[in-house]
């Protein structure tokens, strides 16, 4: 459908609504009044980035055969500039409607446009393929090279040539594809066939030679959209999940990741460089942990590499977040067993509850607590930064995981999750708000009395919220800071708010001495330990009596009720005997 807009000041709001709503956008400028030309970079084009409008834009130069014929001019020379400026602008012609010349060609490069945009694959300033088509084609080349040898041989390059379009390559073509390669770039071509670098030129040529058609079948064949990335409806479907269910990893997709992490691991010393973890990730749209909530939150050696309990935590933390992120990152990294047996959904933490134990390998732990607590600072120690005298975490940095020792030699994930002072109170607004939360820990400053009362009421907040929506969650109060001397009835306070709660007495802990207390066991533990610990409030106290009371009111009911039916049993047959007897 084609709509021709007006830019009168009565027709803006329409205007507005029809860019926002098209597939391509057509600017149009007359050739034979330069100053048309000014107008679409003063104006139009600004104005269609105001509108966050995302098509591609065509700029056509229209009445061409009014352009004085003494003064000839490049439409590459003139518009040059202008797509090196908007970037939004796909292709550029001159047409004339009075004398129908490639006025078709209008159309169909608008239509082009929004089938095959070049913006995604092609940076035309530097006419080199953009990083995303990129390692969207080295991935494809890796899952085509069959036997694993760095080249597509003639075999492989057929079964990819029919694949994609179905259609044999002859002998002959293969031949002269890869002549063509190696006339330009002798890297391209070796004994064993067409490698990588190869691969990537030819579609670098067909995009130069406009047959974007051909890179985008590619890509679609194997499963891209305009974005470059896996298709949503190509992945399975998860299962519906309550709110206090989670997502984990499979052991089946542990041990591929296991794999994977040795085969990058180029030097063998058991952590990877960064430059070893841009590889890894070099058939994915980009590193998904560069930044928030990933970045920095995970432990990581003295030189900066990654071990492998990291790499395996961040996969948690990521499952945890997003995980149909997390299944797309496998298929990047070439997981090619059923993608259902990727990831597994928990049980419900209320029937944990209810069972005296929970099946989960990853816990989320919230972390609740005034300001200048120390909430950062515990949150840094766990993933082994060293102490500072700073307080708070950037604001985009309130995540950190690490794997965490069992017994009998076992390990769970152990997720942190910073609750920053301010936000409590908009975080606990949502019903379903500690719906994912496995144990929440207030933490205080012990030198500090405001702390402590602080930290009591956000703990009787975060109870009377469990209360109230029925996720009530095992909780920890910690004193931070036990190197400080604490205020005079600190012990006494902080024990008695403790004991109102009925809730474990305070874990006292230094993290600049590194005095631990093995807080980080005790809160896996607590979070194992699913029916303990959970706080109750006076409301609840009373809420749990009344329910007690009518349940057992029902229960004296339904007595009364089946004994008056006995009754009426009994006395019906005994009416019936006596009736007999005097007959």
């Amino acid at each position: 459908m084609i709509i021709d807009t007006a830019s009168s000041l009565e027709g803006k709001a329409k205007l507005e609504e029809e860019l926002k709503r098209a597939d391509a956008v057509v600017l149009t400028y007359a050739c034979d009044k330069p100053e048309t030309l000014n107008r679409l970079q003063t104006f139009w084009i600004p104005e269609i980035r105001r509108l966050k409008v995302k098509a591609p834009v065509i700029v056509v130069g229209c009445k061409l055969d009014l352009r004085d014929e003494h003064f000839p001019v490049s439409l590459e020379r003139v518009m040059a500039p202008i797509m090196q400026q908007f970037r939004e602008i796909e292709t550029c012609i001159e047409c004339s409607a009075a004398n129908l010349v490639q006025v078709p060609e209008v159309f169909y490069y608008a239509q082009k446009a929004v089938l095959h945009p070049t913006a995604p694959l092609f940076d035309q300033e530097s006419q080199t393929l953009k990083p995303r088509c990129i390692r969207a084609l080295k991935r494809i080349f890796i899952l085509c090279d069959h036997d694993m040898d760095s080249a597509l041989n003639d075999k492989e390059l057929n079964e990819f040539q029919i694949k994609c379009f179905n259609a044999p390559l002859q002998p002959a073509e293969i031949v002269g594809v890869k002549r063509v390669v190696q006339e330009r770039v002798p890297e391209g071509v070796n004994d064993l066939g067409l490698t990588l670098t190869g691969f990537l030129f030819l579609h670098a040529l067909f995009i130069e030679k406009g047959r974007l058609e051909t890179t985008w079948a590619v890509l679609r064949k194997f499963g891209y959209n305009d974005d470059i990335e896996l298709r949503k409806e190509n992945l399975p479907v998860l299962s519906k999940k309550a709110p206090d269910q989670s997502v984990e990893l499979t052991s089946e997709a542990v041990d591929f990741l296991i794999r994977i992490f040795s085969l990058f691991d180029s030097n063998n010393d058991g952590a990877l460089q960064d430059s070893e973890l841009d590889e890894l990730f070099s058939t994915a749209p980009e590193s998904p942990w560069d930044e928030a909530p990933y970045k920095n939150s995970v432990e990581r050696t003295e030189l900066g590499d990654l071990r492998l309990s990291g790499f395996l935590a961040q996969w948690d933390l990521m499952t945890l977040l997003d995980p149909l992120k997390s299944l797309a990152y496998l298929i990047y990294l070439g997981y090619t067993n059923d993608p259902t047996t990727a990831l597994r959904v928990t049980r419900k933490r209320t029937l944990d509850a209810k069972k005296q134990q929970s099946d989960r390998h990853v816990f989320q732990c919230f972390v609740f607590g005034p300001k200048n607590a120390g909430k950062s600072s515990l949150l840094s120690s766990f993933v082994g930064r060293p102490f500072q005298n700073t307080h708070g975490l950037t604001g985009n940095q309130s995540y950190t995981v690490n794997a965490v020792d069992q017994l009998r030699g076992t390990k769970k994930t152990l997720i942190l999750h910073e609750i920053q002072e301010d936000d409590v109170k908009q975080f606990l607004s949502s019903k379903d708000s500690l719906a994912a939360c496995d144990v929440a820990i207030f933490v205080y400053d012990s030198s500090d009395e405001y702390s402590l009362k602080r930290a009591s009421a956000l703990l009787m907040d975060v109870a009377r919220r469990g209360e109230d929506t029925g996720y009530g969650v095992p909780c920890l109060f910690i004193a931070l800071k036990d190197d400080l001397d604490s205020y005079p009835m600190a012990v006494r306070d902080s024990e008695a708010i403790c004991r109102e709660m009925k809730i474990d007495a305070p874990i006292r802990i230094s993290i600049k001495k590194r005095e631990m207390n093995n807080i980080f066991w005790r809160i896996v533990n607590a979070a194992e330990r699913c029916h303990l610990s959970v706080p109750e409030t006076e409301y609840g106290r009373n809420m749990k009596q009344y329910r007690h009371l009518v349940n057992r009111s029902l229960v004296f009911a339904s007595v009364g009720a089946a004994a008056a039916v006995i009754a009426l049993a009994a006395y019906r047959a005994y009416a019936s005997r006596k009736s007999h007897s005097t007959s």
